[in-house]
């Protein structure tokens, strides 16, 4: 038996290959359909299932690449409607390969098709797949059914009997390998680790103690963030089927001059600059929304930008088939082309924009007639803030425009200077002209005493 989780930290997502004897199974892979590919070819083994918890709302799924380019079948559990071939399985439906087995447990609350796997060898259940079911230290969020007669209180009933019902009655021993880490906005709060078994769940998972339904109803629902705008669109993508990448690729691999990128403007095309923040600042193409190419960037741009946006990417040279792959991982594939130089922009006669930034020590000690604005999440919020200053966090920063004074000075700050600079460029690209990003966010104020911070 060989198992191996393969991370992927920009969505903080895991996916499995498991093989026995020669036959490989996959669980949940993504759209980068070459990770697996090469590592079938370097195992030598045959590609048997390719096994889908649920409908992803985060990622497109690379299953249906993956078995265009081997034998393998898709499955899905029960209530599960794909619009593509492949096996509905029933609960505790086995399915073997080489020596082992895997069930299919059918734990709707998630979403009602949601289904963990159970590996079993001849000897011992082994480990669990929980998908977006059961996460370390957390469990998924009720409220991603895209079903309008569910409300999230059916749904995290639901979440409450397959964890009781089905996961917690595995042995303690039994490894649990979930869907997603430290990251995720499909669960509230997930723990760094990347695995643990049930027994350790059932006494460190705050949603695992004792308690009744009605509570762990209450518990669930409360405070969760609203569901990024993509998720909805992947969902679509992963039930009813997609493009290849190779074809988006094509259609979106192309080097753009500057007359065509201010033609591009003009029809309402958005600039997506994902150079760090440090450079975009210094010069930038006017109306660029900055999101730069590091940790949770396809997140982010789902979470900011709408799925049927037209995008034209600002990147350095090289970059450019990385990052419209990790748009095509979370289903954005309207980029009609990339520009790598802002200065052949300039050169071409057209202005560029730019973004102050300040150090810590440069906050004015009067911030009378400016707006200090905290772009962090709230829960980050219990940390320490600025006193005086407004909290929005950034994933609401658009719907909350109006809270804000277009002619006052602007202060933004979020946990580290990332997200302060893509709130920037979004009230930039607004019109807002006095925004000041604050170099090193909360990390680099909260160091200095000489700043009131409220605790």
């Amino acid at each position: 038996m060989y198992i191996e989780q393969i991370y992927t930290d920009c969505l903080a997502q895991a996916s499995y290959y498991v093989e026995s004897n020669g036959e490989a199974i996959l669980i949940d892979p993504i759209r980068d359909v070459n990770l697996y590919m090469d590592l079938i070819k370097k195992r030598q083994v045959d590609l048997k299932y390719i096994f889908e918890t649920h409908f992803h709302a985060d990622f497109v799924s690379g299953h249906l690449e993956l078995a265009r380019l081997t034998s393998a079948e898709i499955v899905f559990g029960p209530n599960a409607t794909p619009k593509y071939p492949c096996i509905i399985a029933t609960d505790q439906q086995e399915f073997n390969f080489g020596c082992l087995s895997l069930k299919a447990l059918h734990t709707p609350g998630h979403t009602m098709e949601s289904t963990c796997y159970l590996l079993s060898s001849e000897s011992s259940k082994e480990a669990v797949f929980t998908g977006d079911t059961l996460f370390i230290g957390e469990v998924g969020r009720p409220d991603l059914a895209v079903n309008p007669q569910l409300t999230n209180r059916d749904l995290a009933s639901s979440l409450y009997k397959s964890l009781h019902n089905v996961l917690m009655c595995l042995p303690d021993h039994v490894i649990v390998y979930p869907g997603h880490g430290a990251g995720s906005a499909c669960g509230k709060n997930i723990s760094l680790k990347k695995q643990s078994t049930i027994g350790e769940q059932k006494k460190s998972n705050y949603a695992l103690q004792p308690m009744s339904e009605a509570d762990f109803v209450e518990l669930l629902i409360e405070g969760i963030p609203p569901a990024p705008q993509y998720f909805e669109h992947d969902v679509s993508m992963n039930k009813n089927g997609y493009q290849v990448v190779s074809e988006v690729l094509e259609k979106s691999l192309k080097a753009l001059p500057p007359l065509v990128v201010k033609q591009e403007l003009d029809k309402g095309t958005q600039i997506l600059d994902v150079r760090m923040p440090g450079d975009f600042e210094k010069g930038f193409i006017p109306g660029s929304i900055n999101i730069g190419k590091v940790g949770m960037f396809a997140p982010w741009v789902g979470t900011l930008i709408s799925p049927s946006q037209q995008l034209i990417i600002v990147c350095t040279v090289g970059e450019e088939e990385e990052v419209i792959s990790r748009l095509a991982r979370v289903g954005y594939e309207n980029v009609v082309g990339y520009i790598n130089d802002v200065e052949t922009w300039q050169k071409s006669g057209f202005e560029l924009d730019v973004i102050d930034s300040i150090e810590e020590s440069e906050i004015p000690d009067n911030i009378i007639g400016s707006i200090l604005l905290d772009v962090r999440k709230r829960e980050e919020l219990r940390l320490g803030f600025m006193s005086g200053s407004k909290n929005i966090p950034l994933a609401e920063l658009e719907d909350s425009l109006q809270e804000i004074d277009m002619n006052n000075d602007l202060l933004i700050y979020c946990a580290g200077g990332y997200r302060s600079m893509i709130a920037a460029s979004i009230l930039k690209s607004k019109g807002h002209k006095n925004v000041k990003n604050i170099y090193g966010g909360f990390n680099a104020i909260s160091r200095n005493p000489i700043h009131v911070v409220d605790l």
